[in-house]
């Protein structure tokens, strides 16, 4: 089974940085495009950025320009890299692979999507 796992989040004043990291576990064979989604308070969950199997990047409008996403694929981990924190940051932030395959046991290459992790919280507060 897959399990995402973030970490890096924390409290920092604004103007500030921060960088979440999400580690993937578990048996699998390709990654595909993952994303990094928030939630503030109140509000609904939006995409933040997004990183293709290629590395090409996409970027929310709020956080272009201060955001990078980055992936290693060795290490099986996708990175969020925030600069010139705004208190509008503040959120829930949460890892989801789009797209994985796998070999299951017969062995036959399987499909999964919409994998998330459990979420990192980031405050942005003086």
């Amino acid at each position: 089974q897959v399990q995402l796992v973030e970490s890096g989040g924390g409290t920092a004043e604004p103007g500030g940085s921060l960088r979440l990291s999400c580690a993937v576990s578990g048996s699998l064979f390709r990654l595909y495009t993952m994303s990094w989604y928030r939630q503030g308070p109140g509000k609904a969950r939006e995409l933040v950025a997004s990183i293709s199997l290629g590395c090409d990047t996409d970027y929310a409008d709020p956080v272009k320009g201060r955001f990078t996403n980055s992936r290693d694929d060795v290490k099986r981990s996708l990175y969020l890299q925030m600069n010139s924190l705004k208190p509008e940051d503040t959120a829930v932030y949460y890892c989801k692979i789009e797209k994985f395959t796998y070999w299951d046991s017969e062995p036959v290459l399987r499909t999964i999507t919409d994998t998330w992790g459990q979420g990192t919280q980031v405050t942005v507060s003086s």
